[in-house]
């Protein structure tokens, strides 16, 4: 445990006995424990903490976009996934696409949204693993849309880059850019038509999304933008159970969701500095290089072959063996700064909420969910208060590639939740958002824990880097050391300063011998974690 600096600025981590919430938004983080001091359950929790902040905090996230979980019934290591993540129109491929003359997927068009898959994950996990009726967990959220709520900065300051956006579309800009600008921090915000539908679906099910009224909307206007939607693509789409992937890392197994995720990803890293020892400060120059090598290799592997396993094999097993692990970290050189091939076709991912909730009877939910982009698309239907995610980005329009887009197929998925378990138990709930930058913010923040024995706080609010995928140049975030910044430059990285923080973070550890909780939250967000 370290000895905390009370007179320097920072947070302390969070404690407490009988459950624990940590989420990037303070009235998400209310939301689940008030749940959860209701006689609600860790995964009723996680959805009303998930619904409020797809109205909270609409950049980030929304019932437009896609989810993934992973749970632990009563903290046991036998890990349950879900895979939440939409599927292209049945009519979509580069050849349709190459017929009305798009080359690109573009962001405020149809031809990158794909069916949502959030509504279906909330409804199936909290029939399965929930104790409460899901109109009951969608109160919260419906009582901000309707009453409205106050706007955090850290909120206000993503909606403002999201106006110029939103501005394109008529719908969009009526909701959410009253009097044609960005609500400012401190200002009350009212969403009644969103409000309608989560009504509507807490009464009606998933269905009450994917068929009838709400679904024929969607698809009519989609369509009327030149979208390949139909109303089967809406109603036959279903989500699914996998099973989860793991690594060994320090003594602790890790879990992550299988592709269409890049969980993958993250166990590859760990794998990589497995081989390394942990020494000096966890923020060296020759500890971030490390980790900066490990993560550039590890991406060039994601973005060659990761994909949608029900339409090209993904060779996990090879991804993960140790033979792979051996073999790229035989390529870093310690003291210099390796060449990459470059990615082809790959967009930037800012936006995501990840939330972490620990129940009384230690049920764990790791949940997070997204919209891609801020505010995604762009695009809002035009009576349902629903904006919809551009996630079908992330394909790509080269044909023969793995990720190349198709009817029905799911895209490589940044957004990823993770758990560690150990000697049986779950040990870590935890999760890192900022899109591409997941995979290796799980490396880092893990590694910080289990290698560097850093208090949770600590470890999530080291200064970030981060390797832009296909490159030598390393985003760093002000707070690095100028001195690491000039020995990284020196070893030959190009160095980025980032415009907005780098992700942000939650974990929650589980500390059976003293049955407390411990949890963090990310000061680079809103939120917060809150202990009963």
């Amino acid at each position: 445990m370290r000895m905390q600096d009370f007179e320097s600025p920072g947070r302390s981590s969070v404690m407490a006995r009988n459950g624990m919430a940590a989420t990037s938004h303070p009235a998400s983080t209310m939301a689940a424990i008030q749940v959860l001091d209701g006689g609600g359950n860790a995964m009723d929790a996680a959805v009303a903490a998930c619904a409020v902040q797809c109205v909270v905090e609409p950049g980030s996230t929304g019932i437009g976009g896609d989810c993934f979980a992973l749970y632990a019934k009563g903290g046991a290591a036998d890990v349950v996934a879900y895979n939440g993540s939409g599927w292209a129109p049945s009519g979509i491929s580069p050849a349709a696409l190459k017929e009305k003359g798009v080359t690109s997927l573009m962001r405020p068009t149809p031809h990158g949204i794909t069916v949502p898959g959030a509504i279906d994950a909330w409804d199936r996990l909290i029939r399965d693993h929930g104790s409460m009726p899901l109109a009951d967990v969608l109160k919260p959220a419906i009582r901000h849309a309707e009453e409205g709520y106050a706007i955090t900065p850290r909120v206000a300051r993503d909606w403002a880059l999201g106006e110029p956006l939103m501005l394109r579309n008529e719908h969009a800009a009526r909701v959410m850019l009253p009097g044609g600008k960005a609500p400012r921090a401190g200002t009350v915000h009212r969403q009644p038509e969103l409000a309608a539908t989560l009504r509507r679906i807490g009464r009606e099910g998933r269905d009450a999304f994917y068929r009838g009224a709400i679904a024929e909307e969607t698809v009519r206007y989609l369509q009327s933008l030149g979208g390949f939607h139909t109303e089967a693509d809406f109603a036959e789409y279903r989500g699914e159970y996998v099973t989860p992937i793991r690594t060994r890392f320090r003594g602790y197994d890790i879990h992550e969701c299988p592709p269409n995720g890049q969980g993958v990803i993250a166990l590859l890293i760990l794998n990589i500095l497995s081989g390394f020892p942990a020494e000096g400060d966890p923020l060296s120059t020759d500890r971030l290089h490390l980790e900066i090598e490990a993560t550039r290799l590890a991406y060039a592997a994601r973005d060659e072959v990761l994909c949608d396993p029900d339409f090209s094999p993904v060779d996990v097993e090879r991804l993960l063996s140790p033979e792979y692990a051996d073999e790229l970290r035989a390529r870093i050189d310690p003291r210099r700064a390796s060449e990459v091939a470059p990615v082809v076709g790959m967009p930037e991912h800012l936006d995501t909420v990840y939330i972490t909730v620990v129940d009384k009877d230690r049920n764990c939910a790791s949940f997070i969910n997204s919209l891609f982009y801020g505010f995604g698309s762009g695009i809002m239907t035009p009576t349902t208060g629903i904006l919809l995610h551009n996630r079908g980005q992330s394909f790509s329009l080269f044909e023969g590639h793995p990720n190349v887009i198709a009817p029905r197929k799911r895209p490589l998925h940044t957004i990823i939740p993770g758990m560690a378990t150990r000697d049986g138990k779950a040990a870590l709930s935890f999760g890192v958002m900022g899109g591409h930058y997941q995979a290796m913010g799980h490396a880092h923040l893990l590694s910080k824990v289990l290698d560097y024995g850093m208090d949770l706080q600590d470890a999530v609010s080291l200064p970030r880097v981060f390797p832009t995928p296909g490159s030598n140049a390393v985003e760093v975030e002000r707070t690095v050391p100028p001195a690491v910044i000039a020995e990284l430059r020196a070893r030959g990285f190009e160095i980025r300063d980032r415009t907005r923080p780098i992700g942000g973070a939650q974990v929650i550890r589980i500390d059976w011998e003293h049955s407390v909780l411990t949890g963090a939250s990310d000061h680079r967000k809103d939120g917060c974690a809150i202990g009963l």
